[in-house]
């Protein structure tokens, strides 16, 4: 076996797609911001082209378009991710880093569309980290975090 080969194979086996198991929400002091926040002349530039006359094609939520804000709130996000890329969420830029980091699960629910089971930890003030995977997934106990470890169990 080759090489590549090889490494495409483990790199397979470990996606997290291909997980099964204990899912606890991440310690949030540990996650990275994975990708730059647009820039306001990116912004600027993207609004100016995503709600033209052209919108229609482009976008069935129109209130995106009413305003500069409006689509500045939605458009304006980067994606971080924990540590070892299980959990990934994209976060609003004007968050603080600082306040991302800090912040404690507050809640864990799963949910499923088609083949893929997405296992969801709310920290409040719209941070949302999700786990997707092809696995079953329950959540324990009631799905509340306080002051225990959120988990899911998942089984393939």
């Amino acid at each position: 076996m080759s090489r590549r080969f090889t490494a495409f194979a483990v790199g397979i086996a470990l996606h997290p797609l291909a997980f099964a198991g204990a899912v606890s929400c991440p310690d949030l002091a540990q996650v990275v911001q994975v990708a730059p926040c647009p820039s306001e002349e990116e912004l600027q530039y993207t609004f100016t082209g995503f709600c033209s006359d052209n919108a229609r094609l482009y976008a069935k939520d129109m209130d995106t378009c009413t305003s500069y804000q409006n689509y500045r709130q939605v458009k304006n996000i980067a994606l971080w991710e924990a540590a070892g890329g299980e959990f990934q969420a994209y976060l609003s830029c004007d968050l603080a880093p600082a306040a991302i980091q800090a912040a404690k699960a507050r809640g864990i629910a799963v949910s499923k569309v088609a083949k893929l089971t997405s296992v969801a930890c709310d920290y409040g003030d719209g941070i949302v980290f999700v786990h997707r995977t092809h696995a079953a997934c329950k959540v324990e106990g009631d799905g509340a975090c306080a002051g225990a470890a959120c988990k899911a169990d998942c089984k393939d």
